[in-house]
Formats: C-alpha cells, sequence, structure tokens
C-alpha cells in the first residue's frame, strides 16, 4: 500500500528588513540571514520515504525470519494467507494479454533514468524514492515467494517416500520414456494440437509460434494445471493465464526458460525456445503460483501436469523433458545403456534434442555464466542447499512415483 506524503507547507511573505539606525535608505534594505543552516537539498521531504522503506524492509526481514524460525509458520501461511494474494492480485494481473512485471520492469527503468537526470544534484531525495521503491518489492517478493520455501515439499504433502534408487530402476524409467515418446509422436494427432504440426522435428527453419498458437497453449497449460488439481488436492484453485514475454532475449541471454514474478504472481515464459520447452515450463512456472518453490518439485508437478493432458503436444513435451533428465542421470552411470535407448528415438525426437542444444549454445557466454551464478546462490540463499543441482533431483521424484508402476 502506498503511504500518504505529508509535504510540509512553506508561507510566502515579503523579505525581512534589518533596521540600522543611522544608516542610509540602500543600507536599510539588506535581507534578514536565517542563524540555522538550509536542511540538504531533498533532504526534508526525504523522511517519509526513508520511513516507509525501513518499515517495509523490517516487515520483511521479520517474516522471513518467522519462516526459518518458527515450525508451521511458512506452511500455515502457504495455505492461508499465500491463496488470497493469488486468488486477488494474480486474478487480477491475469486480466492482462501481456505480462504486467515485464512491462512494469521497463517503465521502472525509464523512470528511474528520467529521475535521476532531473534529481541529479539532489541525491538524498534520490536515495530515499530508490530506497523505498527496492524495500517495497522485497516485501512483494516475500509475501508472494520468499516464505513459502520454507513450507512443507511437495513430494511430502504428497505421500511421496523418496529411496534410493538402483542403475536398473533408473534404465526401466528411461526406456519407458522412450518408448512414451515415441507414442506421442502421431503426426495425425498433431495437426488440431497448438502447434499445428510444426513439430515434433524442429529445427533452425521452423518459424516462431504465432500469437494464436501461444495463447493455445497458455489455455492448454491452465487445463492441464487444472486437471492435475484432481490428482493432488494440493493443486486445486484457480490458475492464472501463463504469459509470453514480449522480449524473449532477455531470457534467452541468460539461458532461461520461464520465470515467476512475484511481483504480479504472474508465470512468464521464453516464447522463441525450443517448442517442446514451452508446455512443460508453462506447467513448472504455475506451480510456483501454488506456492511451491522449489525447483525439483516445479520439474516435477509440470512433468506430471504434462503427461496428464489432453494435449499431444503437452504430452510429447512432457516425456521429452522427463527424458532430458533421466537421461542424463543415466548418462552418468551407464553411457552404453543411455546410447542404446537413444538409439529407439523416433528421428522427430532426435532433431528436437538437437536444436534444442543448438539454441542454447548460441547464447553461452558470461552473461549466461553470471546468471547462472547467481541463480545457484538464489537457490542456496533460500534453502536449497544443492542450488542448481537441485533441478536434477527431479529424477528422483520421478523414480519415486514410478516404482510400483514400471
Amino acid at each position: 500500500m502506498k503511504l500518504p506524503i505529508h509535504t510540509p507547507i512553506f508561507f510566502r511573505c515579503p523579505p525581512l528588513k534589518s533596521y540600522n539606525p543611522g544608516g542610509d535608505a540602500s543600507d536599510s534594505s539588506q535581507k534578514a540571514r536565517s542563524l540555522f543552516p538550509a536542511p540538504p537539498a531533498g533532504g526534508r521531504d526525504s523522511r517519509p520515504f526513508w520511513t516507509a522503506g525501513i518499515f517495509f524492509s523490517a516487515l520483511s526481514v521479520i517474516l522471513t525470519f518467522c519462516a526459518r524460525t518458527l515450525p508451521g509458520f511458512a506452511q500455515r501461511y502457504a495455505v492461508t494467507v499465500y491463496p488470497v494474494l493469488a486468488g486477488t492480485l494474480g486474478r487480477f494481473c491475469s486480466l492482462f494479454p501481456l505480462s504486467l512485471s515485464e512491462a512494469g520492469l521497463y517503465i521502472l527503468i525509464l523512470f528511474s533514468l528520467y529521475y535521476l537526470c532531473r534529481n541529479i544534484k539532489k541525491p538524498l531525495r534520490v536515495l530515499s524514492r530508490g530506497f523505498m521503491i527496492c524495500s517495497c518489492l522485497l516485501f512483494l517478493y516475500t509475501v508472494n515467494c520468499g516464505i513459502n520455501y520454507y513450507r512443507n515439499p511437495f513430494s511430502y504433502e504428497a505421500g511421496m517416500v523418496m529411496e534410493k534408487s538402483s542403475t536398473e530402476d533408473l534404465y526401466r524409467l528411461c526406456a519407458y520414456l522412450i518408448d512414451q515418446i515415441n507414442a506421442s509422436i502421431e503426426p495425425a494427432e498433431h495437426t488440431e494440437g497448438p502447434l499445428k504440426g510444426l513439430y515434433p522435428g524442429q529445427t533452425e527453419d521452423t518459424p516462431l509460434p504465432s500469437p494464436a498458437d501461444l495463447r493455445a497453449m497458455g489455455i492448454a497449460g491452465q487445463e492441464a494445471m487444472e486437471g492435475l488439481g484432481e490428482q493432488f488436492p494440493q493443486l486445486k484453485g484457480f490458475y492464472p493465464y501463463p504469459k509470453p514475454l514480449m522480449g524473449p532475449r532477455l531470457l534467452s541471454v541468460q539461458q532461461l526458460c520461464g520465470i515467476y514474478s512475484p511481483f504480479t504472481i504472474e508465470a512468464n515464459y521464453n516464447r522463441e525456445m525450443p517448442y517442446y520447452n514451452i508446455p512443460h515450463t508453462i506447467c513448472h512456472e504455475l506451480s510456483h503460483l501454488k506456492g511451491f518453490m522449489r525447483e525439483d518439485e516445479a520439474n516435477f508437478i509440470g512433468y506430471m501436469a504434462c503427461i496428464g493432458s489432453q494435449s499431444p503436444d503437452f504430452r510429447y513435451s512432457g516425456y521429452l523433458m522427463g527424458w532430458v533428465y533421466a537421461g542424463n542421470a543415466l548418462a552418468k552411470v551407464d553411457l552404453e545403456a543411455y546410447y542404446e535407448l537413444h538409439s529407439r528415438l523416433k528421428p522427430e525426437a532426435v532433431k528436437d534434442l538437437v536444436w534444442n542444444n543448438q539454441f542454447w549454445d548460441r547464447f553461452d557466454g558470461k552473461v549466461a555464466e553470471a546468471s547462472n551464478q547467481l541463480n545457484d546462490r538464489y537457490l542456496k540463499a533460500n534453502s536449497q542447499e544443492d542450488g542448481v543441482r537441485s533441478y536434477g533431483r527431479m529424477v528422483d521424484l520421478m523414480l519415486a512415483y514410478y516404482k510400483d508402476r514400471l
């Protein structure tokens, strides 16, 4: 909530003149001088902003401390307070077809540059406003995201038991995924799907999806998550429309598929990445809107939503993404078995995987490396001790889910 700003009122009055007995008329026209030095430029009207900034920062620190230290605080918050925020702010922001978080970022940058140039000689004014904005953003992050990192894991709430698995278990999982991938590549099934036959088998020459395709995928993603909510009560409820970024290169250079915005409770994704990433990424980001912030669990939830979808494009995306994670894990322990299973993939799936590697390889560099390091530190700061390696724990969840099913 924006606090009211109380601006001091200054009364204008004619200048005082000092009395100088015996002096001439010109001397008597001198103005009286103040006995106190003038406050720094912008200092007096900055106090409300400093106060508001300190208030929101302190509140964020207190809430985070409670989430970290008080047993049950984060869980109770995640199932009582956060759903109200997601159902109000998230529902409101979903009414707009474009990403409000992306638009807000551009507007904030432009406004900040304008305000800085206009008040370059008033550093206290600039700093106070900047501090208040950062404090408000920190508060929004805390209440819409940060506290949820300390809730009960999805695997615990879903009753999944994580046990040590053998290489044979991993091999059976990979073989199952290969069969499902091949079964989902029936051209006739994809002709009426969101991408209208543009994949499987994407190459560099394949055009980007149209706005209509993206719209259809977004709706299919909402339906897939709602369907998964019938299987897992923790995932029931409203899902905002997932939005493609207007400037997807902002994510591509960081080698990111999508991002959850806690400031607007929006699920955003990279629309220029390889197609098979899009459905799974949509469901991955939507899982964050249910308060499950751990990346390994968001990947698993996204996988489950995709394979249970009515859309063949989503099922193909889920199984192929599952193979990427499980296949990479198998390659580390039995490379020969990995190559044997990989040879079973249909040519269309192989093309998609090749194009995926080519696409992301184009963005290897210092920006991607810095983004990866920042993401690693961010995850560790939020009690994901494995950092970016926590993404690989999705395989453990898949093995636990399929333990008595394969």
